[in-house]
């Protein structure tokens, strides 16, 4: 039996089974019970600095930096 055979055969056959085996692995551990903290966490992550602004840009260049007034919450910083 050729090489090119003996290879399509078995990605054919077993590795389309380990990776189908992987995929619902992945779906089972993405949905199981102790992650809903984990995933509330990231998906409300964007709203941690609504009531200030972040401290800094993240530029390295300073660009876009116009101090807001002290104790100014976002909204009013950023009308």
């Amino acid at each position: 039996m050729e090489t090119y055979s003996l290879m399509r055969e078995f990605a054919d056959s077993w590795m389309m089974l380990f990776l189908f085996a992987v995929f619902i692995a992945v779906i089972f551990w993405a949905f199981r019970p102790g992650s809903r903290r984990t995933h509330d966490d990231a998906a409300n992550s964007i709203f941690r600095n609504e009531d200030k602004p972040a401290q800094g840009s993240g530029r390295a260049d300073g660009a876009g930096e116009s101090a807001p007034a002290k104790g100014a919450t976002f909204k009013e910083a950023w009308k």
